[in-house]
């Protein structure tokens, strides 16, 4: 049986509905909502009619100002003492506040993007309603738009919180943060600063911080790498050994190690902090039964680098384990019994199954996860800042220790007493550009993406 094509009405051009438009039509170029509001679309014609109205009250108001002022950042940059001739007496006049300024400046642009925006949408929807009008058929009424954003277009109804909360939540200050690396907003200009254009970024790459950045950095990817195989590759193994055959109440086993994950990761890392201080209770125990003659320094100012680095990797296998425990057992209880059986009448032992079917099967499932991993583990603040705080401190560094990463020497800059945000906005943005290139190389080089 042959089905009937469904009818496609032909599109119209945006110069067809303006020249052949009636005045409505020709109108909604030019006042938002004109044309939902002559085909009695009171709902849409209305909050697109205020939208136009309201914007540009703001815009010839206040925006003009704003968006001047964005491309100085103020033009008093320092305090000053001035004449008032009218009160005959000298006044302090305050610098201008480049934060607020820059702050301000951000919102007008996206305020901007996004009139244009309800703009796109007003000329679609007059040119649908001229499409409908041109060929006949039924335009909808008021009430069929309005239960129509309840029922074929739900997802945009649902939509609109989120994308508000991601607009003044997300885009915001990040468009802000990424705006602070073209500044000299620093500690010497706390307040009134100016557009430096790629100087933070030279400071960074090759300036003053360079001998502190690329160390580092060195630091932070061999701290990602080492801090993702070996949770994985302890947890796969872990998974394993609960799994054989031979373990008993494997509900109980994995339920102990799962306590470990269930507390809270602040709370396991300062009393594992407790735990490897000097006087804590590790060298303690180690000192009584003799395996040390004086306690270890492991993760304060005095403890050496290689030291505090292999101590951070420990303690965060204790973390991180069972979390991969947990995924490897949900992989290895749907492995196909009959590959291993098969396997083992050929002759393979354990060994040569887990490295032939057990492992690269288990890869294949997690490596999207293991890439995911990779990445929170070059933003993992709370291991460094929690347990050793970045000591021990290095000489060589410029606000930064020996295991801190680029994350934890970011909010160094900030906070510190160096106080670079600029510096701080410059960081970020290069470790949202590794962190991006790395899971993106990565991802296409999985099989799972391969054969997706």
């Amino acid at each position: 049986m042959f089905r009937r094509k469904k009818h496609v009405a032909p599109k119209a051009t945006y110069k067809e509905v303006w020249s052949k438009g009636d005045l409505a039509t020709k109108l909604s170029f030019f006042i938002m909502g004109s044309n939902a509001l002559a085909n009695k679309q009171w709902a849409k014609g209305f909050s697109l009619l205020i939208s136009e109205i309201v914007f540009l009250v703001w815009f010839f108001f206040s925006g003009i100002s704003t968006l001047s002022l964005l491309a100085t950042l103020g033009t008093n940059k320092t305090k000053k003492v001035v004449y008032d001739a009218a009160q005959g007496v000298y006044v302090t006049q305050q610098p201008s506040n480049s934060v607020l300024i820059l702050l301000f400046g951000v919102l007008a642009i996206i305020l901007c993007i996004a009139i244009i925006c309800l703009y796109i949408v007003n000329l679609r929807s007059t040119r649908h309603n001229f499409i409908l009008k041109r060929d006949g058929e039924h335009i909808p009424t008021n009430m069929q738009e309005i239960k129509s954003l309840f029922d074929s277009r739900l997802h945009a109804t649902l939509m609109v919180i989120p994308l508000l909360g991601i607009l003044f939540f997300t885009i915001l200050p990040t468009v802000f943060m990424i705006s602070m690396a073209f500044t000299n907003y620093d500690r010497e200009h706390p307040i009134a600063f100016s557009w430096t254009g790629f100087q933070a970024f030279g400071n960074v790459l090759s300036g003053d911080l360079a001998g502190t950045f690329f160390p580092v950095l060195g630091w932070t990817l061999i701290w990602a790498v080492a801090a993702t195989a070996t949770t994985f590759f302890f947890g796969v193994l872990l998974a394993l050994l609960i799994e054989s055959k031979g373990i008993k109440h494997k509900g109980f086993w994995r339920t102990v190690f799962v306590i470990v994950w269930a507390v809270p990761q602040f709370v396991s890392l300062l009393m594992m902090a407790q735990f490897l201080d000097y006087q804590g209770a590790l060298n303690n125990i180690l000192m009584n039964i003799g395996m040390i003659s004086h306690p270890i320094h492991f993760i304060d100012n005095q403890a050496s680098p290689l030291v505090a680095r292999i101590t951070v990797i420990i303690v965060n296998m204790w973390i991180g384990i069972p979390v991969s425990m947990l995924v490897s057992t949900a992989i290895i209880q749907n492995l196909p019994q009959d590959q291993i059986e098969a396997a083992k009448i050929d002759g393979a032992n354990a060994v040569q199954i887990f490295r032939s079917i057990t492992f690269p099967q288990i890869l294949f499932v997690m490596a999207p996860s293991l890439i995911q991993q990779f990445i929170g583990n070059i933003n993992n603040f709370n291991v460094i800042f929690l347990l050793t705080g970045g000591a021990p401190m290095n000489s060589k560094y410029n606000g930064a220790g020996s295991t801190d990463l680029l994350v934890t020497w970011l909010y160094n800059l900030t906070f510190g007493q160096e106080q670079r945000y600029n510096a701080s906005a410059v960081l970020g943005i290069l470790i949202f550009i590794i962190s991006a290139v790395v899971s993106l190389i990565a991802y296409r080089h999985t099989n799972a993406y391969k054969e997706g």
